[in-house]
């Protein structure tokens, strides 16, 4: 389900207020007699938004002034503690200039490295998705470098983003070629961040005792599919998200690609979804047709691929713009033909 907005604006002050009020109604109506419908989506479905809206405006009428009202000594104090740096003033960057001649680094650094606000530093994303590897799994001796890494180049600080990757957030952009060789002499510098092998996929059969179908070798294959550089670099942007069950832990619902694993007989079979984001422009993902087996979920993905590859009307089309504005009817003639 798409998220509607409770409010159009809330002062800086009510923030906690706000939510807390939305805390206590949904404690006080969300159902507990299930635990597969205890969700406060549900809650929103099921009673209406504008019941649920109303409602929480009334609870925040008697909370406001309480003890979560924000002053500006409290938001004073909180960005005092979370402050960044001390940056230093950069002016040029000779180290990180040079290193762009190298191939291997200059395809890291326009994937993995992206724009900080302070001159001269850099935000680099460590990928957990090697090419036929697990996505967002790593090693013991993996996560030592990366806590390593952390107090030699980014203050101390990383981070763990929903993508299922790492993030340095504050690197000087001198310091990325003696990061990215201690990444790839760790196999941590894979330069897929945002591309079609950059993956989303949830543990599934092989771990999940809820999931109807695995999700990890599906990612594996599909990896290797499209994984050389020339590939990915062809396709550009594309999100791939892959769920076992219809619990969308891999958040499939909200992909360009979304893969979602269903029983049929006691059989795993994969149902395609086209035309989902989690982004600012979010949208749920539509069914394209019938699921494929787990031998011909692949070759089907492929297929998708190279439909939009085919009729992208421009090398800078997204995925996601082209499925928009020519449907998924093409989609649907190129997997199933006579029967789309």
């Amino acid at each position: 389900m798409v998220g509607k907005a409770v409010r159009e604006f809330l002062p800086e002050a009510d923030l906690l207020t706000y939510t807390e009020a939305i805390m206590r109604v949904y404690n006080l109506e969300g159902r507990r007699d299930n635990k597969f419908k205890a969700r406060i989506k549900i809650l929103v479905h099921e009673k209406g938004f504008e019941t649920i809206r109303d409602e929480i405006e009334r609870e925040f009428d008697q909370i406001r002034d309480g003890a979560l009202k924000l002053t500006p000594e409290s938001v004073a104090d909180m960005k005092r503690y979370f402050v960044a740096g001390p940056f230093e003033s950069i002016g040029s960057t000779p180290a990180y200039d040079a290193a762009l001649a190298d191939a291997t680094f200059a395809a890291w650094a326009a994937n993995n490295v992206h724009a900080h606000k302070a001159p001269g530093y850099g935000i680099a994303t460590v990928s957990l998705k090697p090419i036929a590897g697990i996505p967002g799994d790593a090693t013991s001796d993996q996560m030592d470098l990366i806590a390593d890494l952390a107090d030699r180049y980014s203050f101390g600080e990383v981070r763990v983003s929903h993508l299922q990757n790492l993030v340095l957030p504050h690197v000087r952009l001198d310091d990325m070629p003696a990061l990215h060789a201690a990444l790839a002499a760790a196999g941590l510098a894979t330069a897929n961040d945002g591309l079609i092998t950059d993956i989303i996929a949830c543990p599934g059969l092989d771990y999940c005792s809820l999931a109807n179908a695995r999700a990890i070798p599906v990612a594996q294959r599909l990896s290797e599919r499209f994984g050389t550089p020339e590939r990915q670099a062809e396709i550009g942007e594309l999100p791939i998200k892959i769920s076992g069950c219809i619990n969308a832990c891999g958040h499939h619902h909200v992909a360009a690609i979304g893969i979602l694993g269903v029983d049929r007989k006691g059989v795993e079979n994969y149902q395609i979804t086209l035309g989902g984001s989690a982004k600012e422009d979010c949208a749920i993902g539509e069914l394209v047709g019938p699921g494929f087996s787990s031998d011909d979920i692949v070759d089907a993905v492929e297929t998708v691929v190279d439909t939009y590859l085919g009729l992208r009307n421009a090398p800078q089309e997204r995925f996601l713009d082209a499925v928009r504005r020519v449907g998924l009817q093409p989609f649907k003639e190129a997997l199933y033909g006579q029967r789309a």
